[in-house]
């Protein structure tokens, strides 16, 4: 701010001095995360399905369907166990988030039927485990998130998903981006009050507070013009 100030000063009076690009440390920015369409996530779990092993397909349809519908950290969901779902209550408990916290997440119904039915063939493929995990690998173990990122990326190609120009590829983790994104806009065109909605998606989400949550507001164009339409009738009903 101050350079573009004194590039300003610089035009009136030649003599002001514009301070040096390198002068401070270049400041972070985030990359836009691609947001999935509901076909991509389709073609996701298509890909998925068509795995060699039954139950590699079966963990990786599960779980990227999960992840989309409840914007969950890949980590999260490789760290679930088997008590950490309420059948009856249909919430999962996520015992270790982002910094340690812990927090629990309602799913739909439909969730929770697809989540009970993998439950119920993952025995039947896999009787024999090591750990009490619910997500299981071939080997009876719990299911590696790294791994499970790389997988990933072999679906995605799979699927012919192609980043936006400009844009890097697709990641795992854009499946929570998209699912915050599409809240979002959903309570936008609902007509919701969003600033009373935020703190409850960043609880939701595991976020420290909602900044961390707003940031998605620039994410998306669409997200952006309906903020921005918002702003203007406000402004609009002002005298």
């Amino acid at each position: 701010m101050a350079r573009i100030f004194a590039r300003h000063l610089h035009a009136l009076d030649p003599a002001t001095q514009i301070p040096p690009a390198d002068l401070m440390p270049q400041r972070y920015r985030r990359i836009a995360p691609h947001l999935f369409t509901p076909e991509e996530i389709t073609s996701l779990m298509a890909a998925a399905a068509a795995l060699r092993h039954p139950l590699r397909a079966l963990n990786y349809t599960t779980l990227i369907g999960l992840l989309a519908v409840t914007g969950m950290r890949v980590g999260e969901a490789c760290r679930l166990d088997r008590t950490d779902i309420d059948w009856d209550a249909g919430v999962l408990t996520i015992r270790a988030g982002k910094l340690g916290k812990a927090r629990e997440v309602p799913v739909h119904p439909s969730t929770a039927r697809a989540l009970h039915a993998y439950d119920e063939r993952r025995d039947q493929l896999q009787p024999v485990t090591r750990t009490p995990a619910f997500f299981v690998n071939t080997h009876g173990s719990r299911l590696d998130a790294h791994h499970v990122s790389e997988t990933f990326a072999q679906l995605r190609d799979a699927a012919g998903i192609r980043p936006a120009t400009g844009g890097r590829k697709p990641r795992i983790h854009d499946l929570r981006h998209t699912f915050c994104l599409a809240t979002m806009l959903d309570w936008y065109r609902a007509g919701a009050d969003i600033q009373a909605q935020l703190p409850l998606l960043s609880t939701y989400l595991g976020h420290v507070d909602p900044v961390s949550t707003y940031w998605y507001l620039q994410a998306a164009p669409e997200l952006l013009t309906l903020a921005a339409g918002r702003l203007d009738a406000f402004l609009g009903e002002l005298p």
